[in-house]
């Protein structure tokens, strides 16, 4: 009897100590004071093929002229949303295995569509729930001018948060990128934010077509702000969006001469090295998953705040992501298991296997 209950002591004790070890972040992401209870983070330099990741969708569409509001219509295509993954795999930085950036490439095909429809690439999030929160893309956009390269969250016509590269606009002395709220009043003038308090055009200190630049905003119930490496380029407080919706990046062009213009000349791609999102959900389900994992916001590294990038994303040796650091994504939804998932997987093996080794003397 004393024997078997040292077992039990024994199984609790370890019972405990993986409690212990799965607490990392298990009450959220913090971004300067606000906390978010999920995740969705991607690592695209590293990423073999796209359309293996549960992340993200590549989408198949079309658009006729009319209602994409050009001369030419869109053609959205997975075979436009191209992996490129980095030669060597445990590099950060140097050309991808088909040549060119490393990243995911998002293509505009060039010259003039004989079936008026312009190739383009868009990827959009699985996730749909997401309800404010922190997000950052790593991009090198085109230098070919006549596409419009996009980064936004999306809910309909009414309430979306833009940031969009018109690569016409791109020259030695003028790089903008252009801040948008899409609104009711965008949509009274025919979803041009030109003339509404929720557009803004930023010029940017440095040539996006360069290099990689992280470019981010941040949504909460009374604001949306906007970055490029880590530097506040706006703030707007109009029109700020209250329902939840998914993520998109887009490269596109519809020949519009007052925004895409196009289309390009040649084959034209932006190349994404990473996408970070650190949100909250209007699931219930989610909700109740924060709440029974979440029993002491105030305990030891229950919640973890996440790096600022303040510096161009090649500057560094490598990019930090929660997803690479064991036990930091407890009960995330994310593609593939990742370094905590892998860790907790084997505590638990090694765990069952100390135990049956505790039991088998009982029986033999």
């Amino acid at each position: 009897m004393t024997s078997l209950f040292a077992i039990f002591v024994v199984f609790a004790t370890l019972l405990a100590a993986i409690a212990v070890v799965e607490a990392n972040c298990e009450c959220g992401y913090s971004v300067s004071s606000t906390l978010y209870t999920e995740l969705l983070e991607t690592d695209f330099l590293h990423l073999p093929n796209i359309t293996i990741d549960t992340d993200w969708a590549p989408q198949n569409y079309t658009v006729k002229p009319e209602a994409a509001r050009g001369p030419y219509g869109k053609n959205a295509s997975i075979r436009n949303v191209v992996s490129n993954p980095l030669q060597n795999k445990n590099a950060w930085t140097g050309d991808g295995l088909s040549g060119r950036d490393a990243g995911l490439q998002l293509w505009v095909r060039g010259g003039v569509p004989q079936n008026g429809l312009i190739p383009m690439a868009e990827l959009a999030s699985a996730r749909a729930d997401i309800l404010y929160g922190s997000f950052r893309v790593a991009m090198k956009l085109t230098s070919i001018p006549g596409t419009c390269a996009a980064f936004f969250w999306y809910y309909n016509d009414t309430q979306e948060i833009d940031m969009e590269f018109l690569s016409q606009e791109f020259n030695g002395a003028s790089n903008p990128v252009n801040l948008v709220l899409q609104s009711p009043a965008s949509a009274e003038a025919g979803f041009n934010a030109a003339n509404t308090s929720t557009f803004a055009v930023y010029p940017l200190p440095f040539a996006p077509e360069a290099e990689f630049h992280e470019y981010r905003f941040d949504w909460s119930p009374t604001e949306v702000s906007f970055f490029a490496d880590g530097k506040l380029l706006r703030t707007m407080t109009d029109a700020v969006p209250s329902s939840p919706g998914h993520i998109t990046l887009s490269h596109w062009s519809n020949g519009n001469t007052g925004w895409s213009a196009g289309p390009p000349a040649t084959d034209a791609a932006v190349t994404v090295e990473y996408f970070k999102g650190y949100f909250n959900s209007s699931s219930p389900e989610r909700q109740r998953d924060w709440a029974l994992r979440c029993t002491d916001i105030s305990a030891p590294n229950a919640t973890c705040a996440v790096p600022e990038m303040t510096v161009p994303p090649d500057s560094n040796s490598s990019t930090y992501f929660f997803i690479n650091q064991a036990n930091s994504t407890v009960n995330q939804t994310v593609y593939n298991p990742s370094a905590s998932q892998a860790t907790m997987a084997l505590q638990i093996w090694m765990f069952r296997i100390l135990f049956v080794q505790l039991l088998l003397p009982f029986f033999f």
